[in-house]
């Protein structure tokens, strides 16, 4: 004969699970999605996808390793407990094949989920042959600088010769920074592919955009980076995800995705502003319109 719970199991059992059915059949399309992606944000970038993935499969592992554990203990507490008529059962100190299966186990899921973690960080951290934009990221305190490094001549129709920052070309360099009360904005060009560098004046700092599935340390010293191809046109929400200071949790930023056509138009205005070079961190960044002008009538 099959296991039997007792009845008041059962009944405890259905009223535990009658607040999730009435969850998931209220909700709409949107929080379906939601659910399918067990809470992470829609993908906008093509990191999305294996973070997002390894993610559910995750909580896939998780789900059975936790019905199997606690299906063996609730069997065991029911099967195995003592009843009046019931005699003391022999008492052992130990059970060797019992002691090596929880040993194994827990190695061989170990390994398991790590030869999936290596996978999709591969995958996650592979770099374009030839980006199609170059965009230097500085993280400080409480803010950020975008220096648009590699970009056709400006206005032009992109055909023309790359300008780079690096070779000295500065006037082909455009930037955006801001402050804690002004964000600043990221400008990026859907379907196109970018390389971040990374860099910081002061302390660590931790670029993330959430919808992009992908974040990263900025380190004082060391240029980092990653590549990344937006998959589709938005508004998107950026943070510091590292305790840098006191205003640690001012330190956001705003990112648009839009078309090539937009992104150019966007980096002629930068231009007409006069945000024309880099913007390197520190002394060297202006973190407020008519910073510099004022400084220089204060030395005049």
């Amino acid at each position: 004969m099959g296991l039997q719970l007792p009845k008041r199991v059962r009944k405890i059992g259905l009223l535990a699970l009658l607040p999730v059915v009435l969850v998931l059949s209220s909700c709409s399309e949107q929080s379906q999605d939601e659910w399918s992606r067990i809470a992470m944000p829609e993908g906008a970038s093509d990191k999305s996808g294996p973070a997002i993935e390894f993610w559910q499969w995750t909580w896939v592992a998780a789900m059975i390793i936790g019905v199997l554990v606690w299906g063996l203990i609730i069997y065991a507490a029911l099967r195995f407990r003592r009843r009046s008529d019931d005699e003391i059962p022999v008492q052992t100190r130990y059970n060797l094949p019992m002691e090596i299966l929880y040993t194994i186990a827990p190695v061989i899921v170990v390994l398991v989920f790590f030869k999936f973690v290596v996978d999709t960080q591969n995958e996650e951290t592979k770099e374009f042959d030839n980006p199609q934009h170059t965009i230097r990221v500085v993280g400080q305190q409480w803010s950020w600088g975008f220096n648009y490094l590699d970009e056709p001549a400006i206005g032009g129709d992109g055909s023309g010769d790359i300008a780079t920052c690096e070779n000295g070309d500065n006037d082909a360099c455009v930037y955006e920074v801001g402050t804690p009360a002004q964000l600043p904005t990221l400008y990026l060009p859907v379907g196109e592919t970018v390389r971040f560098e990374f860099s910081s004046p002061d302390v660590v700092h931790d670029f993330w955009v959430p919808a992009f599935s992908y974040k990263i340390d900025v380190v004082p010293g060391r240029l980092n980076g990653f590549d990344l191809r937006p998959t589709r046109e938005g508004t998107f929400a950026g943070k510091c995800a590292e305790l840098c200071g006191t205003y640690h949790s001012r330190m956001l930023f705003n990112v648009e995705v839009v078309s090539a056509e937009e992104y150019a138009e966007q980096l002629e205005r930068l231009r007409e502003r006069g945000n024309v070079g880099v913007a390197i961190g520190g002394s060297e960044t202006l973190t407020q319109d008519g910073l510099n002008d004022q400084q220089t009538e204060e030395t005049e």
